[in-house]
């Protein structure tokens, strides 16, 4: 289990500034439910610009709901060009440091805040949308070229581990490891040559119960369970009765508010996209 300090413990247990700002002036939304992270970060700036308020929603671990509090106290006083200097290292800092494993949580705070201003100025939606020149590289968690790249050259990072610790990339079913390798040395300066990544698909059309099984059970070792344990949390498949698939929560999940979210969000969205878009997913 990862060692929190007491600020961060305290942000997770009382969080600052939780909910909505109607008609806010700026907003960003990074992550998904799917990608088992989501942010919602809401500003209100006045005519000075100066942000007088500021609030998040957020789907996530203890370190995400701490680093969206902390953001939200960080914010809240200064300018917009004040604003746009943080980083992810000074949310991780003003929270007395977080595991590396977490520092993911940092990161996308501050793509959130980039995205709210960036609304606040009229250049994008809420949501950040990526253009479609960029690459797809993990497919778990959504993480483009761009975001990986921008990670590596800010946060100085020298593995892949480094990656999937400050991005998440990688932490899924580890198809991507090359592609991260790839930008690890282009953003290097090392002149790697591009190369797309071979992404399989799992095509449950046409396919027996057996392995129609074999698929679900593949699918919840290798892409949802890595999920949840990257979270302190765990699943074990239980049964499988036609197009019911049972499931048991375990760890930081079993006993988690959020657990039903989990179940339908992620769990049985996940085995509704790679195996089959009936599939029902209930805790056994």
């Amino acid at each position: 289990m990862w060692e929190y300090s007491d600020i961060v413990k305290d942000h997770f247990l009382n969080p600052r500034n939780a909910g909505k700002i109607e008609n806010a002036n700026g907003v960003g939304e990074v992550g998904s439910l799917a990608c088992g992270d989501a942010l919602t970060l809401y500003i209100q700036v006045n005519d000075d610009n100066v942000i007088t308020d500021s609030k998040f929603q957020t789907f996530g671990c203890a370190s995400a709901i701490a680093s969206s509090s902390a953001l939200t106290e960080m914010l809240i006083g200064k300018t917009v060009e004040e604003a746009q200097k943080i980083t992810n290292k000074d949310i991780a800092k003003y929270l007395g440091g977080l595991p590396r494993e977490k520092m993911h949580c940092s990161v996308m705070g501050q793509e959130a805040l980039e995205q709210a201003i960036k609304n606040m100025r009229g250049e994008a939606p809420p949501k950040a949308e990526h253009s479609h020149e960029g690459e797809l590289i993990c497919e778990c968690f959504g993480i483009f070229d761009e975001e990986i790249l921008h990670a590596i050259k800010e946060n100085n990072l020298k593995s892949v581990e480094d990656i999937t610790n400050f991005t998440k990339a990688g932490g899924g079913c580890g198809k991507c490891i090359d592609d991260l390798e790839r930008l690890l040395a282009e953003a290097q300066g090392e002149g790697v040559c591009p190369t797309p990544s071979d992404q399989p698909s799992f095509p449950a059309q046409g396919m027996t119960n057996i392995q129609r099984m074999h698929l679900i059970e593949s699918v919840i070792d290798d892409e949802i369970r890595p999920m949840l344990q990257a979270d302190g949390g765990d699943i074990r498949l239980m049964d499988i009765d036609r197009s019911t698939v049972l499931v048991k929560f375990m760890g930081m999940c079993s006993n988690c508010p959020s657990s039903q979210l989990t179940l339908h969000n992620v769990v049985e969205a996940k085995l509704q996209e790679k195996v089959d878009p009936d599939l029902t997913v209930k805790e056994g």
